[in-house]
């Protein structure tokens, strides 16, 4: 926590203001730290449509000072391997990645496990009944929370047949997408009944392979709640009593961003 205590004092040759800042040590989650990021590499995983990872190598040696010295250039799409959906991202006159306030990517954190049914079917739909079947396991889905969705498809990663359904790229392989996503009742669910900050899956898309008019997607962005996709280690997690902090790249007008999301378990 910081104080700031303005003290005015006068002088005949001129008024100033003096700034006296006390601070007491910041409070910060302890507990176990894991890492729910894919690394960004060649073989990260991106829609079939945006532009793959590339990282061209500008120096990697010892200078001719003598002095080891490396630096790269990289391009990448915005929606690719573990990033954020901006609500902007299919909501007009919705937040940018900027704009998203700091509030909703960093609190309280839960993780609804649907593993043993979407492995059995790559086209699952996570339903309204598994949303309530967490809440009568373990309550009601508090008030800000972040919610992440455990499909158990991180483990396909970086197969993109088993991951995405297909290896194939451009627009006729959207149609070949199979993996698990939240259906849409619950996703209007959520935004309806559960005032939720973000949420997050361990697959491509918030919307499920096969869908065709991504109204999951339309729904939680255009409420301002921002999509996590391509989590990972969700396993790792318990089913609550643990924070997120998941820190985008700050992108000026981005509908989305490469992101680096963390959890801390209690």
């Amino acid at each position: 926590m910081i104080y700031i205590v303005m003290i005015a004092s006068c002088d005949k040759k001129a008024e100033r203001s003096k700034e006296i800042i006390s601070s007491q040590k910041t409070q910060f989650p302890k507990g176990q730290i894991i890492d729910l990021t894919h690394d960004f590499s060649e073989e990260t995983i991106y829609w079939v449509t945006a532009k793959e990872f590339e990282m061209e190598v500008v120096a990697k040696g010892i200078t001719d000072k003598g002095y080891y010295y490396a630096a790269n250039n990289f391009a990448t799409a915005e929606h690719g391997g573990t990033h954020i959906d901006a609500p902007i991202h299919f909501a007009e006159n919705t937040q940018t990645v900027d704009e998203i306030p700091l509030s909703n990517l960093i609190g309280n954190a839960i993780k609804i496990d649907v593993s043993e049914n979407s492995i059995a079917s790559p086209d699952y739909l996570i339903s309204i009944e598994d949303l309530k079947n967490w809440e009568e396991e373990n309550g009601e889905i508090s008030k800000g929370s972040i919610i992440l969705l455990e499909t158990g498809f991180s483990k396909l990663y970086p197969d993109k047949l088993k991951y995405l359904g297909t290896k194939e790229r451009g627009e006729e392989a959207v149609k070949k997408l199979h993996f698990p996503g939240l259906a849409p009742e619950a996703a209007k669910w959520l935004v309806e009944n559960r005032n939720i900050h973000a949420i997050g899956i361990d697959t491509p898309s918030i919307d499920y392979g096969q869908s065709q008019d991504f109204q999951s997607h339309i729904s939680l962005l255009s409420n301002n709640i921002p999509a996590f996709e391509n989590l990972t280690n969700l396993d790792k997690l318990p089913s609550k009593d643990f924070q997120v902090i998941a820190l985008p790249m700050k992108i000026k007008g981005g509908s989305g961003a490469p992101l680096r999301i963390i959890a801390i378990l209690n």
